[in-house]
């Protein structure tokens, strides 16, 4: 498979949102409600649309989820363990390393579900949509959790309150009960679904910053290396070990390797943290998933 063909469609739409956010009019005061746009309307309908338009037989699923799991879990793990390292202790800072942390193992769903949709047909879509689904809880209450202090608002009701996590349950509360989408709503929904793909990408690319990098090299250093080394090598060792089939290896190696969530610098501003420095990492990984996906799936793919 050619990985460049692959990836060019995406990251393209990434440079093109960064280049229309920069040098038009077209800055970030355009930009930031299409994310908005995008998060709560556009993009809920595409996972209840992936969901719901095939049956999904979550018994069939399972080995993939525990994988997710697992790796979630893993991913975690590692990089709230970071201020425990001796030799990297010192180089970690509390408050950064809080905001920061979130980076590690959050995933960017835009590019996510594009990438699937290339490499593994909608199969991959459907899978990896219960994927997100599954993880998103997981993902959301690990980076908040450490933050948390500093916020006012109720952790609980941050989840429940998720759009990602209301429209997956949606879907598949909607399968198992047997309904489907009228075929003639069918062409707004789909159309709606590709319109978030190419403005989720787009947008990603307007918020791209390097910003304060420098003050914290070695904290950014190690969420990096997390999320872009070692969880498409625990995804590795989770495939072969649990059997996955051809696309279930393909959605999870992707999902380890995709760049984090664009979002991580919302979260982290808004909690009272430093998100110019959250917003660096955000850029440095987009630009790193362009080796980190040709890695896991054309390399370590092999191994799977």
């Amino acid at each position: 498979m050619n990985y460049v063909q692959l990836l060019f469609p995406d990251f393209s739409l990434i440079l093109c949102g960064f280049l229309l956010c920069r040098f038009t009019p077209l800055n970030r005061s355009v930009w930031e409600p299409v994310e908005q746009l995008v998060y709560f309307v556009f993009f809920p309908v595409l996972l209840f649309y992936s969901i719901i338009r095939t049956p999904l037989d979550l018994h069939a699923a399972s080995r993939l989820l525990g994988a997710g799991a697992a790796m979630a879990a893993v991913g975690i793990a590692l990089a709230y363990a970071l201020p425990h390292i001796p030799v990297l202790r010192r180089y970690m800072p509390i408050r950064l390393h809080a905001a920061a942390a979130q980076v590690a193992f959050r995933f960017n769903s835009f590019i996510a579900l594009a990438l699937a949709e290339r490499a593994a047909g909608p199969a991959g879509v459907q899978l990896l949509a219960v994927l997100i689904g599954f993880c998103v809880p997981l993902y959301n209450v690990a980076a908040v959790w450490p933050m948390a202090r500093h916020s006012e608002k109720s952790m609980l009701g941050e989840l429940a309150r998720n759009p990602l996590i209301i429209a997956t349950i949606l879907g598949l509360c909607g399968g198992l009960l047997g309904l489907a989408i009228p075929k003639w709503l069918e062409p707004t929904v789909s159309r709606i679904g590709g319109a978030s793909l190419a403005l989720g990408l787009m947008a990603a690319g307007a918020g791209l910053r390097l910003g304060a990098l420098g003050q914290a090299k070695v904290l950014a250093g190690a969420v990096l290396t997390i999320r872009h080394l070692l969880l498409p090598l625990v995804a590795t060792a989770l495939a072969w070990a649990l059997h996955l089939n051809t696309v279930e290896t393909t959605v999870l190696l992707a999902f380890s390797a995709i760049p984090t969530a664009s979002s991580s610098y919302v979260l982290a501003t808004r909690m009272g943290y430093d998100g110019a420095f959250v917003a660096g990492l955000v850029t440095l990984s987009t630009i790193l998933g362009v080796l980190s996906i040709p890695f896991a799936l054309g390399v370590l793919g092999g191994f799977a």
